[in-house]
């Protein structure tokens, strides 16, 4: 590789690379588990608050016309459970989270996945190496890779998941703050339902207001109260079950859910929709992991949540035994008299909580759509230094909050908004099944007898608990499928111009080597300054760069096409910032940068971005000077060598190599030791006499070809200097997509 292909950092400019090759992310053990316990304590008060309050209405909607039997309590209990552990604790914490997209979670990230190691993705992308070696998965992977039917399939069912989890995090709020607040019935008569809507939505404006804070302080902030809601939950599980009925236990045993259905036979089905409120919020455990690590989140659901939620419901159960007629205010009943003003005040903080799980989940999402182009620009605000997924959307965080006041307005009831909740909560999962499924066969290489009991297990109860609560669509469940809908279509319409943007300057790209012939074409004339042309273009010169000539016809004395990436760490290192190459040939002055940033960087930059340009492009300069100088050295030194061809290593900048090889005329072996022999010796006949001559006019020419080179870099510095006096300029191109002359109504919407 010629040094004109090598940056002045020592880096061979890699325009597919989204990082520099330095950086190092590892970490000693001891750090590790800090962080991972660290981030454990802040995903406690982010991740559970929406599945930690359930115990809040699961019972009264299951059993929204009274218990008919008291077995059923013990066949509602196994449900609840067993639904428990197979789909938050099996399917979501030890399988789904696997399936992480560089530490990002959701649906688009289970997308993602699957289109790096398949061409299935609507717009090319640098893969991950092949490695489906079975032919089951080569098979399914041929498939879907030559439908066109499956590609738009695939990316239609990612919008649409990502639209119900958006839905959710409308809903979550609204019935999670309704049903905490309307605990206040108990407490004092004045309370009518108006009143609680309208102090549930002044609860909603606060809690929108706060998430500018960002997820770490809201972490911190919400932890202990979460915290202490767990163990008082269970604390009061444990009271209760010794108290009423501890013989509730039994409910381990599935052959309760049997009964419970030859019983109840069509109530029962219907009453699914509302054991499913039992794990309203697993799809956060996914949505949320890019605030924090699949550790972490592992380690505070096994250790915290999941044992107080299995107390919490077991001691409602063992409640309702011993009073039938109390189940549609389950959870405030059961609490023992001294405890209900200190349960009611976390309950309304917890069900605070519990929205922010899924606002929480709602921005990493987003955050995912934007970067397959799938929703409208809107702006990040990254909250923490340390972790890239921590992000607030003031945009989407106010519409959020107007919907949710809406919604709790017209609803007014957790009966309907649960009707609704329901829906989009099994859809998302059981679309979550549908992709974790591809990736077992098609990434993992999962044994088929592993996929199968999955999808029998785990994809049977999910298919259950999706047609108990499409059952209840004209009861509030049109609401979820509407925002979806509404979503949808902005979201396929923003994708669709993205990819006609994307193809249009991939078809007409300019390569570096055009440069020259394109500027002779337009007649273009050279005039003092600095020209810094941006686009997304890594590859090659954006296509407006052509149309700029043939308009203007003037082009400045040095121009730099810049292409800024952003990478996943919060800073990158000014002297590793910048990749320079050259645009051939050199006397054009013409160079393609790509500049690295970290999320966090533009918060803190002290020079100004230009500046930092013109020194990293002067440094530039001087090492692709030394570098070929290095070269030239390396290479004429290869005269006094005795091989016919010798690849030589020149060690440059820090792990690269650069191998030339040189030819040079052959020697006799026995001549070639005589001759060493003779030097050593300081013995030269008149021929060495000559030789030596030789030797010295080849070091003179080489010192003469240095110094025309060094005077070369002393005026191309000189030319930079005077051209950044005379002016910077930024130039931006832009495109804009219409529809053509006689298009359908539907292209020109």
């Amino acid at each position: 590789m010629s040094s004109k292909e090598r940056n002045g950092n020592g880096y061979t400019p890699d325009v597919e690379s989204d990082k520099p090759r330095h950086h190092r992310h590892g970490l000693s053990k001891p750090g590790q588990w800090m962080i991972v316990l660290n981030l454990a304590l802040q995903s406690i008060g982010v991740v559970y608050g929406d599945i930690g309050t359930s115990p809040l209405y699961v019972f009264a909607s299951t059993f929204s016309n009274g218990v008919q039997h008291n077995d059923d309590i013990l066949g509602v209990l196994s449900l609840i459970l067993y639904t428990l552990t197979l789909i938050p604790l099996i399917k979501y914490v030890f399988v789904v989270l696997r399936a992480n997209d560089k530490g990002h979670g959701g649906t688009f990230a289970l997308y993602s996945l699957i289109c790096r190691h398949a061409k299935v993705g609507l717009i090319p992308q640098e893969g991950d190496e092949d490695v489906s070696s079975s032919d089951r998965a080569s098979k399914l992977k041929s498939k879907l890779e030559n439908s066109k039917f499956v590609k738009f399939g695939l990316l239609l069912a990612t919008m649409f998941g990502t639209s119900m989890v958006i839905g959710d995090g409308v809903l979550t709020p609204c019935i999670s703050v309704l049903s905490a607040v309307g605990g206040l019935k108990e407490a004092t008569s004045i309370m009518n339902e108006d009143r609680i809507v309208w102090a549930s939505v002044a609860i909603l404006i606060v809690l929108f207001m706060v998430q500018r804070l960002g997820t770490n302080k809201v972490g911190y902030l919400f932890a202990p109260i979460i915290g202490a809601w767990f163990l008082l939950i269970a604390g009061i599980g444990v009271y209760n079950l010794i108290k009423y009925d501890p013989t509730v236990l039994k409910a381990v045993n599935p052959k309760y859910i049997i009964d419970y259905f030859k019983r109840n036979k069509d109530q029962a089905w219907m009453s699914l929709g509302g054991v499913v409120l039992a794990i309203t919020g697993a799809e956060a455990l996914f949505a949320d992991v890019g605030h924090f690590s699949v550790r972490s989140i592992q380690l505070s659901m096994c250790v915290v949540t999941y044992p107080a939620l299995v107390l919490a419901y077991i001691g409602q159960a063992s409640f309702l035994r011993k009073n039938n007629n109390l189940v549609s205010d389950t959870f405030y009943k059961s609490l023992p008299g001294p405890m209900f003003w200190p349960m009611f005040v976390l309950a309304v903080l917890a069900s605070i909580i519990a929205s922010q799980a899924m606002i929480s989940g709602t921005f990493s999402v987003i955050q995912q759509s934007l970067s397959h182009g799938c929703f409208p620009r809107v702006k990040l605000v990254h909250t923490s230094t340390k972790h890239e997924g921590q992000i607030y959307i003031p945009e989407v965080n106010y519409l959020l909050m107007v919907a949710c006041v809406f919604v709790t307005l017209g609803f007014r009831t957790t009966e309907k908004i649960g009707n609704a909740y329901g829906i989009a909560i099994v859809f998302v999962m059981t679309l979550t099944s549908v992709f974790l499924v591809l990736i077992m066969i098609i990434i993992w290489r999962t044994h088929i007898v592993l996929v199968l009991a999955y999808v029998m297990i785990i994809g049977t109860v999910e298919l259950f608990y999706l047609s108990s609560v499409l059952y209840k669509f004209n009861q509030g469940g049109y609401l979820p499928l509407a925002i979806s809908t509404v979503l949808v279509t902005i979201m396929c319409v923003w994708n669709n111009v993205h990819r006609k943007k994307y193809f249009f300057e991939l078809d007409h790209m300019i390569l570096p080597e055009q440069v020259q012939e394109i500027i002779k074409e337009t007649n273009t004339q050279r005039v003092p300054g600095l020209a810094i042309f941006y686009s997304d273009l890594v590859n090659g010169i954006a296509p407006i760069f052509r149309p700029y000539l043939e308009n203007v016809r003037a082009l400045h004395s040095v121009v730099v096409f810049v292409s800024l990436k952003s990478l996943p760490i919060s800073k990158v290192p000014k002297e590793e910032r910048f990749f320079f190459g050259r645009v051939q040939p050199e006397n054009l002055l013409a160079f393609i940068c790509i500049v690295h940033y970290g999320f966090m960087d533009a918060d803190d930059e002290q020079e100004p971005f230009e500046t930092l340009l013109i020194q990293r492009l002067k440094e530039f300069l001087r090492k692709d000077h030394h570098l070929s100088s290095t070269l030239m050295r390396n290479g004429t030194n290869l005269v006094l060598g005795t091989s016919e061809s010798i690849e030589v290593e020149a060690q440059v900048g820090n792990d690269d190599n650069i191998v030339e090889e040189v030819d040079i005329p052959s020697h006799n072996e026995d001549e070639t030791d005589d001759e060493e022999e003779n030097i050593q010796a300081g013995n030269l006949d008149d021929n060495d006499e000559q030789e030596g001559v030789q030797i010295d006019n080849a070091d003179q020419i080489v010192e003469e070809e240095a110094s025309t080179d060094e005077d070369k870099v002393e005026t191309h510095m000189d030319i930079l200097d005077k051209a950044v006096e005379c002016g910077v300029i930024h130039l931006v191109g832009e495109h804009k997509v219409v529809a053509k002359i006689g298009s359908n109504l539907g292209k020109r919407l």
